[in-house]
């Protein structure tokens, strides 16, 4: 008898069997103040996951506690089987962290900036500054070399500080509030850096308060309330109607026909499971009570089957905006 052999397993499921960050049972209380409420989630290797919440929610207090510059009061914080309180240094070494803030030496250019931080991490002489051009080519900020910190705008330091944080290689890179106060041509060219470090085979956690981004950036988005965790799941799922805890979410979906829009109104009228939100001159905006997938498309067949021309039928995407204000206002009633 030949014994039976087990198929390796995929690159994605190795992955998420074995993520690179896992939070456990987080708490951090300040005070009376308690930041983080019993916070637990994974992220896996080359992800790039979206970290939301409310200004207070407790973003930047977990993601300090990831990085090591602040300590949980309990659960646990592990970054590549290393935990971030009994073993800090490897996990520095595999971090690189990008406040929504730093501090810039007004007399110093970049290039002595990003040559100090090398210098920090034990670079020698040679590959320091290869390393250091590498950065700087990858961030755009090789014509900046000798511009003095303090005269940097809001992009350029953003860059800086996006390139210092490379400076180590890390596999984790967490970055918060990275966008913030760019201009759209910026925050375009930030983008293309999320999406070639993802190809390079980085792990991003990025906290952001531009959610239009996150979801086109992000693999996974984890959403916190009051420090507890109240959504962890894809964009899809969000921007398609579907709310965690609800077992059937309604679904409006925009319809164009051929000539008169009446026959289309009055089927919607007489089906059961459908309504007439919004009559238009070239069709209406009708909501269906079961957002499946399925249903909409017995609905598209059954519309066509009783006559109606139907030119264009669209799903409505709604905004992670509203999505995430949703989910708050539900945790509150």
């Amino acid at each position: 008898m030949t014994a039976a052999t087990t198929p390796p397993a995929s690159s994605a499921e190795a992955a998420s069997a074995n993520p690179l960050v896992e939070v456990t049972g987080l708490n951090r209380v300040f005070d009376r103040v308690h930041a983080v409420r019993d916070l637990s989630f994974t992220i896996p290797r080359g992800g790039v996951v979206g970290f939301i919440g409310s200004n207070g929610a407790g973003k930047t207090t977990t993601m300090r506690i990831m990085a090591t510059l602040d300590e949980p009061t309990s659960g646990s914080v592990v970054v590549d089987g290393h935990d971030v309180i009994d073993n800090p240094r490897p996990v520095r070494r595999l971090v690189g962290w990008m406040p929504d803030a730093f501090g810039t030496y007004p007399n110093m250019t970049v290039l002595e900036y990003l040559d100090f931080f090398a210098r920090s991490y034990g670079f020698g002489r040679a590959e320091r500054r290869a390393r250091v051009e590498e950065v700087m080519d990858f961030a755009d900020l090789t014509p900046l070399a000798d511009r003095q910190m303090g005269k940097l705008s809001k992009g350029m330091g953003q860059r800086l500080c996006f390139g210092r944080m490379l400076i180590p290689d890390p596999a984790l890179l967490i970055l918060d509030e990275p966008a913030a106060g760019l201009d759209p041509k910026a925050r375009l060219e930030f983008k293309n850096l999320v999406r070639l470090l993802a190809e390079r085979g980085k792990t991003l956690f990025i906290s952001s308060h531009i959610l239009s981004e996150l979801g086109e950036m992000c693999d996974s988005l984890l959403f916190i309330d009051d420090g507890q965790l109240v959504f962890h799941g894809n964009a899809d799922t969000l921007t398609h109607g579907t709310l965690p805890g609800a077992a059937m979410a309604a679904a409006a979906v925009q319809v164009v026909v051929a000539g008169d829009p009446a026959p289309l109104v009055e089927w919607a009228e007489t089906s059961q499971g459908w309504r007439v939100l919004e009559v238009r001159r070239d069709g209406a905006r009708l909501e269906s009570a079961a957002g499946t997938a399925e249903a909409l498309a017995d609905g598209l067949r059954r519309m066509v089957t009783a006559g109606v021309v139907v030119v264009e039928f669209r799903r409505e995407q709604r905004r992670l905006e509203e999505a995430f204000v949703d989910m708050v206002k539900s945790r509150a009633t």
